[in-house]
């Protein structure tokens, strides 16, 4: 993919380019050129053809710059960042700091991706991550602690991130439990917490975040999706944006650590995207269907069945159950 990401380079600035001058830039032919933007059409990417004046983009790319991103964490989670990686093509940017949990990576070291070829989300899906357009970045953090002081990490960052995105002028993104990211009822980000260690620690965590910034509208995804651009009330920066998302997992990561004792709990019911909703949780081979009624202090999905009683959910999947 790194050929067509060469073409993507000169398209970037939204302009139209004659297919003869990206063919003198990249020293290729014509119908190389056009080979490549097929490959570009292929990872999701809108591009014009029009006789007589070329190619371009449907929209300018804003590339991932490091200064940009650093200079946008909060000042207060700055002190945490221990190192911020950009790669224009990874497999997984959660493969690559898991790969670097062992080669003594930095606590709070970042790295973001222009382009995912693997991306994964939960439960081994697929992440949809063609290039320049959205945010795929993940966090590496080493914690002393066992699984069991690990608990929380996956639905608090959830929280967190909703609370970051509407302070970033993304009003009604809400958390689908345990941390999948949803405006209405269609998905916008998810998070894929993972870990390399012993039960009772230590731990080396990775998460990763994708965002849909702005997904290319041919984008073939298998489940009801949007982007953050549609709800915004102001233009986003990826790189502001990837600032105070790092800034954010910093921070959750931090508090963790420390054993913060704020309830960060009592937050849930503002961002709940399943309170009172009827929902079915599955695991393999069986399901439960009750009414979800928010989440106890461990990040536990509490779920009132049909005779009444309260069952406490601790993992798996949640699908939202329509009404006849």
């Amino acid at each position: 993919m790194q050929a067509p990401l060469d073409l993507l380079a000169l398209l970037g600035d939204g302009a139209f380019h004659s297919g003869e001058a990206l063919g003198r830039r990249l020293g290729i032919s014509r119908a190389g050129v056009w080979k490549r933007v097929r490959a570009l059409r292929a990872a999701g990417l809108v591009v014009h053809a029009v006789r007589g004046r070329g190619y371009r983009l449907d929209a300018p790319v804003e590339w991932l710059d490091a200064e940009a991103i650093e200079a946008a964490v909060p000042a207060a989670a700055r002190r945490w960042l221990g190192g911020l990686e950009i790669h224009p093509v990874l497999d997984s940017t959660n493969a690559h700091l898991l790969e670097r949990c062992g080669q003594g990576a930095a606590n709070g070291t970042v790295c973001l991706a222009e382009m995912q070829r693997a991306g994964r989300g939960r439960r081994g899906r697929r992440w949809m991550s063609p290039p320049a357009r959205n945010l795929y970045l993940s966090v590496l953090w080493r914690f002393e602690t066992g699984l069991a002081a690990l608990a929380t990490l996956s639905v608090r960052l959830g929280l967190a991130l909703a609370a970051c995105l509407e302070s970033q002028g993304v009003p009604g993104v809400r958390v689908k439990w345990p941390n999948d990211l949803v405006l209405g009822q269609r998905k916008a980000g998810g998070i894929l917490v993972e870990l390399r260690g012993e039960p009772c620690g230590p731990n080396c965590v990775v998460a990763g975040v994708g965002l849909n910034l702005g997904m290319p509208a041919g984008v073939d995804i298998d489940q009801p999706w949007t982007d953050l651009a549609r709800a915004a009330v102001r233009p986003l920066s990826r790189n502001r944006l990837a600032g105070r998302v790092i800034g954010t997992l910093l921070a959750c990561f931090a508090a963790l650590q420390e054993d913060d004792a704020h309830p960060w709990y009592r937050d849930w019911p503002r961002y709940d995207a399943l309170a009172g909703r009827r929902v079915r949780v599955h695991w393999p081979g069986r399901s439960l269907e009750g009414t979800a009624l928010g989440i106890d202090p461990t990040g536990a999905l509490r779920l009132r069945l049909v005779d009444g009683r309260v069952r406490r959910i601790a993992s798996g999947e949640v699908s939202i159950r329509t009404t006849a």
